[in-house]
């Protein structure tokens, strides 16, 4: 198992012309992944997220500040040090990069050869890899013969064949339809789970986070914007950019062209309320309701898994007396976060 700590890290291009300032892709950022955690670096294009990877990697080197991968601190080691240590770093590509002239096999065997690994000992680790990706059965088949998702399983297979401690993942399933991608972030859960191995990922779609991360760092124009605990940063996001990443992935309020016509369709009162694992449940709401006197019926929203914890929103219409409506707005306002809506 091993740990990544990235600290005031930055990288600087020069200027497109002479005279021109440099270009700041990656801005003071520090980022600690503990060993065995899956840490996903979430952010739009040209955030920076990309150029962070290859940082990690040692295929760029940093500006400024220090990239410890295990006990190696690659910013100190020169060109030849780093070719050991990249054996350590496993790397996953968005467009996989197999050789299409090679075998299956081949293609998960490369790295081992490169590495000076016997014949006999790679066949038994390519059989083995193939084994644990699922695709024994494929070992002779082409490139070009498989499918999507096949192709990024025998990527994660050559990733996985110099028994690396750190797996970078760049945009894994961002090339797959939502059901492969399911398979290949299960997969992916697996190697962490089983082999112990810490996986960075770099990805645009918080569904990736809420999948399967256990923290994530937000990036904006270089910068980390947010980080935390998966369930922290969806439940309660800080910074704007974060905000509209979250409301990608999690059920929330409805937008103002879709609560007017909730308004037309529904006559009582319209609350939001927030649900978050640990606090108030929906039982609850519902008791608080009912012993008022008030009437309930869930219009928009939903609660779903993040990190293993519920969270959601949920827009109800409340019905009833007025008083009674109010006093029961009141009640809740004490339990959770509630917003009134109409």
């Amino acid at each position: 198992m091993t740990r990544v700590q990235l600290t005031d890290v930055g990288k600087r291009y020069p200027g497109r012309s002479k005279g021109d300032p440099d270009i700041v892709a990656v801005d003071d950022v520090s980022i600690e992944v503990a060993s065995g955690e899956i840490h996903a670096i979430i952010g739009y294009s040209g955030a920076g997220k990309s150029t962070l990877l290859r940082l990690v990697n040692g295929l760029e080197r940093a500006t400024s500040g220090t990239i410890t991968v295990g006990e190696a601190v690659l910013t100190d080691l020169s060109e030849r040090q780093l070719r050991p240590v990249r054996s350590q770093i496993g790397m996953i590509f968005q467009q996989f990069n197999l050789f299409h002239s090679k075998s299956v096999a081949k293609n998960v065997e490369y790295p081992l050869v490169v590495a000076g690994v016997p014949a006999a000992e790679r066949a038994a680790r390519v059989a083995e890899l193939l084994a644990f990706v699922g695709l024994q059965d494929r070992a002779r088949a082409y490139v070009d013969q498989l499918s999507g998702g096949q192709k990024q399983r025998v990527g994660i297979a050559r990733a996985l064949a110099t028994s690396p401690g750190v797996l970078l993942a760049d945009e894994a399933t961002s090339a797959l339809d939502p059901e492969t991608s399911r398979e290949v972030l299960a997969l992916l859960k697996r190697v962490n789970d089983e082999l112990g191995i810490t996986i960075i990922l770099i990805t645009h779609e918080m569904e990736v986070v809420r999948e399967i991360a256990d923290r994530v760092t937000v990036m904006d124009g270089g910068r980390t914007v947010e980080q935390g605990d998966v369930f922290e940063v969806f439940s309660a996001p800080q910074s704007d950019t974060t905000r509209k990443f979250v409301a990608t992935a999690l059920p929330s309020q409805p937008g103002a062209e879709h609560l007017e016509k909730l308004r037309e369709r529904h006559r009582g009162r319209l609350v939001s309320l927030t649900f978050r694992d640990g606090d108030v449940d929906q039982p609850v709401v519902f008791r608080t309701l009912a012993e008022r006197g008030v009437g309930v019926s869930i219009v928009h929203g939903g609660i779903t898994d993040v990190g293993g914890r519920s969270f959601g929103k949920l827009t109800l219409e409340l019905i009833g007396d007025d008083l009674r409506v109010e006093h029961a707005v009141a009640a809740l306002a004490q339990e959770t976060e509630l917003e009134v809506l109409a």
